[in-house]
């Protein structure tokens, strides 16, 4: 069985309601033949996610990992400025190998509940992942763009909290798919149908 480790803040990290961390849940019900684990940490900036890195993802040697930070980074009371944002970025694509890192834009937010937030800022970090995905030559899901062309995007947000920022499972949902369709074209031009069939073939 594959593994995929999901690397990230609270976006990555929330249950809603679910008894495990509910995109890897879903994503786990998507795709079987997969392993997922979860590698959220809530309030995580890329600068302390940096301190996890080794432990978290690379000790573990994951067959591909999915990074996703920016809310944090972007807002106001943590503020990452974004070359800084950008370069850890790109060290995290670079140590896992830009073949096996799926690097995710950071979702919009309801600007009317997230005073320390705002679209126009978050689309500056979306824009930076974009272009580290480039540069390195790693996967990318345009998450921020998906998310904010959805004419309720705003009811896409509502989640548990409520704030604006931690969307639930109508968010999650679409989260998931994204990451399965991304996955299933790493398949085809990576060869990891071909480790997943040997592995499946060993037993």
């Amino acid at each position: 069985m594959l593994e995929i480790i999901c690397f990230g803040d609270s976006i990555t990290a929330r249950k809603e309601g679910n008894p495990s961390p509910i995109l890897t849940h879903k994503l786990t019900s998507k795709m079987p033949n997969y392993e997922f684990i979860n590698a959220g940490v809530s309030g995580n900036t890329t600068e302390q996610a940096m301190f996890r890195f080794n432990k978290d993802v690379l000790s573990k040697r994951p067959d591909a990992v999915t990074v996703l930070f920016g809310a944090n980074d972007s807002a106001t009371h943590k503020f990452v400025d974004l070359e800084t944002f950008k370069r850890n970025i790109s060290l995290f694509a670079k140590q896992v190998g830009p073949e096996k890192t799926i690097l995710i834009s950071p979702a919009p937010v309801d600007e009317s509940l997230q005073p320390n937030r705002t679209n126009e800022r978050m689309e500056q970090y979306a824009q930076a992942v974009q272009e580290v995905a480039e540069e390195t030559g790693s996967y990318f899901i345009d998450f921020f763009h998906i998310f904010y062309s959805k004419p309720n995007y705003r009811d896409l947000l509502v989640g548990e909290k409520n704030d604006g920022l931690h969307f639930g499972e109508a968010g999650y949902e679409l989260l998931s798919d994204l990451i399965v369709q991304k996955v299933e074209e790493m398949e085809i031009e990576d060869g990891f149908f071909k480790k997943l069939v040997d592995r499946l073939m060993r037993g």
